[in-house]
C-alpha cells in the first residue's frame, strides 16, 4: 500500500488548514493556467481544477464518498467542457465511441475495488483523474465540435447525464458501503457509511445534471444562432 495523495480523512476542525501545496501539482496548473489564461473559459477550468486538487475538497474526499461525488463531477462536468471550450471544440471521432469510453471510465472507476485502490496508491490516484479528465475531455470535444448537429449534441448530453443518474441511483438504493475507504472516517462527521454513499449517490442522480443543462443551454442558443444567421 502507497499513501493517499489527498492525505489521511481529516477531523472537521482541522478542514480548512488542509491545502495541497503539492510542488508538482502547482506546477502543472500554472503551466496550464499559461496555456489557457486568454479565455474566460480556460480561467474558468483552472479554477475549477484548483478548486478539485489544492481547496480542502481534494482532503475531505479522502474522509467522505459524496465530496469524492463533487470531485467527480467538477472534473467530468465542468472542468472538461471548459477546457475543450478554452482550446477550441474540433472533432474527435465517433459520438458513440467517446460516449462508450467516457462512460465505462467513469463506472470502472467506482467499482470498489478499483475506487478503493485508487484512493490508497498515488499512482493509482492519478490514473483515475487522468483518466476522467481525459475521456470527459474527448467526449466534450465531440459534443462541442462545430460540426455536430443541435439534435446530435444535446441527444449526446442527456445520455452522458443518464449514465451518471443511474450510476448514482445504483449506488443511493445500495443496502450496504460499498467502499473500504470510507467505511470509518464519515463518522467524525456525523454521518454513517452509507448515508454518505447514499448522498453521493444522490448527488450524482439529482444536482450532477446542473453542469449538462447548462452545456445543453450553450448548445441550444448556438444552434439558435446558427438558424438565425442562415441565409434565407
Amino acid at each position: 500500500m502507497d499513501r493517499i495523495y489527498c492525505g489521511v480523512a481529516p477531523l472537521p476542525a482541522e478542514l480548512w488548514s488542509r491545502w495541497n501545496l503539492d510542488p508538482v501539482l502547482l506546477g502543472a496548473l500554472a503551466l496550464l493556467a499559461a496555456l489557457v489564461w486568454r479565455t474566460i473559459s480556460g480561467r474558468l477550468a483552472v479554477a475549477v481544477l484548483f478548486l478539485a486538487f489544492v481547496s480542502p475538497l481534494c482532503a475531505l474526499s479522502s474522509a467522505l464518498f459524496s465530496a469524492r461525488v463533487v470531485h467527480h463531477v467538477l472534473l467530468v462536468a465542468v472542468a472538461a467542457p471548459l477546457l475543450v471550450r478554452a482550446a477550441g471544440p474540433r472533432g474527435a471521432g465517433l459520438p458513440a465511441s467517446a460516449f462508450a469510453v467516457s462512460t465505462a471510465t467513469l463506472w470502472a472507476w467506482h467499482w470498489p475495488g478499483a475506487y478503493d485502490l485508487a484512493l490508497s496508491h498515488v499512482g493509482v490516484y492519478w490514473l483515475m483523474q487522468l483518466s476522467l479528465l481525459g475521456s470527459a475531455v474527448w467526449f466534450w470535444r465531440v459534443v462541442l465540435a462545430p460540426e455536430r448537429s443541435g439534435v446530435e449534441a444535446l441527444t449526446l448530453i442527456v445520455a452522458a447525464f443518464a449514465q451518471m443518474g443511474m450510476l448514482g441511483a445504483i449506488l443511493f438504493f445500495a443496502p450496504q458501503p460499498l467502499y473500504e475507504a470510507h467505511l470509518l472516517a464519515p463518522f467524525a462527521w456525523g454521518l454513517a457509511p452509507l448515508d454518505d454513499q447514499r448522498l453521493g449517490g444522490l448527488l450524482m442522480w439529482v444536482p450532477a445534471g446542473l453542469p449538462y443543462a447548462a452545456v445543453a443551454a450553450f448548445v441550444a442558443r448556438r444552434g439558435w444562432t446558427a438558424l438565425r444567421r442562415a441565409p434565407a
